[in-house]
């Protein structure tokens, strides 16, 4: 217990390097930092002595996809006002971008949903979440109106909807805007749990 640490240099030399990664780097990275500055030593003595001194890298939580970029053009009233229920198809429309995480990668999903049944009227699947995405799903969803339907759009506060793709497609159509408020971004679920019971 008495002797002489004979790692106290290199603990010294791995606070000092944890301290410049910010507390982010682990055992493996810090030995690379150690390597390039030819101190020989192990991984394992690097993370036994990481552990002994308690360098711990914090854990980053990984956020979800959220499409909110701030106020980019004003913002439309909420005409839904969380009332799901339509007597008809094409009276109200959800819809909203949902992130997936497949082995491949990050893929997007841009649905439109119908509140009378709570069934898909389009959808666009991508690898980014961009305008073209909910832009050539909302032609498709267009594209399948009768003459004289012209449904609310109910959308979050997203950048996508406030585009002027998103917006002159909406208004050509003859379609109603809403938005819901931003801490409210459900309404898909909420329509399908609706049409449901």
């Amino acid at each position: 217990m008495a002797a002489p640490d004979k790692y106290a240099d290199v603990r010294e030399k791995i606070r000092q390097a944890f301290d410049e990664s910010s507390n982010r780097y682990g055992y493996r990275r810090i030995h690379a930092v150690l390597r390039n500055e030819s101190v020989t030593v192990s991984e394992k003595v690097v993370r036994r002595l990481m552990k002994q001194d308690r360098l711990t890298v914090k854990s980053v939580r990984k956020r979800k996809y959220n499409s909110y970029k701030g106020e980019i053009t004003p913002a439309v009233p909420n005409e839904i006002k969380r009332d799901f229920h339509a007597d008809a198809p094409n009276q109200k429309w959800l819809t909203d971008i949902t992130e997936f995480s497949i082995p491949a990668g990050k893929v997007y999903l841009s649905p439109i949903i119908d509140c009378f049944d709570g069934l898909p009227v389009a959808w666009t699947i991508g690898t980014s979440p961009n305008a073209d995405l909910v832009n050539q799903m909302l032609d498709a969803a267009i594209e399948a109106l009768k003459p004289g339907e012209y449904p609310i759009v109910h959308s979050g506060r997203g950048c996508h909807y406030r585009w002027p793709g998103w917006i002159s497609r909406v208004k050509d159509a003859g379609l109603i805007r809403s938005m819901s408020k931003k801490v409210c971004s459900q309404e898909i679920s909420h329509a399908r749990a609706s049409s449901a019971g």
